[in-house]
């Protein structure tokens, strides 16, 4: 069972990379320097947003992969 834990977490952990890289791309270059585009509030909508939601949904589902794995391997 630990193995497929360890196969899970590998896989759950390249996607949330991925969706991490996806909104660092899609917040505009002035935001990857350091730099702030406006100073006005900014509400997530459509890709952001899903984008947002899916990446807590998968670092909530590593973490609970995380204890589970640690749980079962002892």
């Amino acid at each position: 069972m630990g193995v497929y834990l360890n196969i899970a977490q590998i896989i759950i952990s390249v996607a949330l990379i991925a969706i991490i890289l996806l909104q660092v791309r899609s917040g505009g270059m002035g935001g990857v320097f350091g730099g702030t585009e406006t100073a006005v509030h900014k509400t997530r909508r459509g890709v952001e947003r899903t984008l947002f939601n899916i990446t807590i949904g998968l670092s909530v589902a590593f973490f609970v992969i995380t204890i589970i794995n640690v749980i079962v391997t002892g």
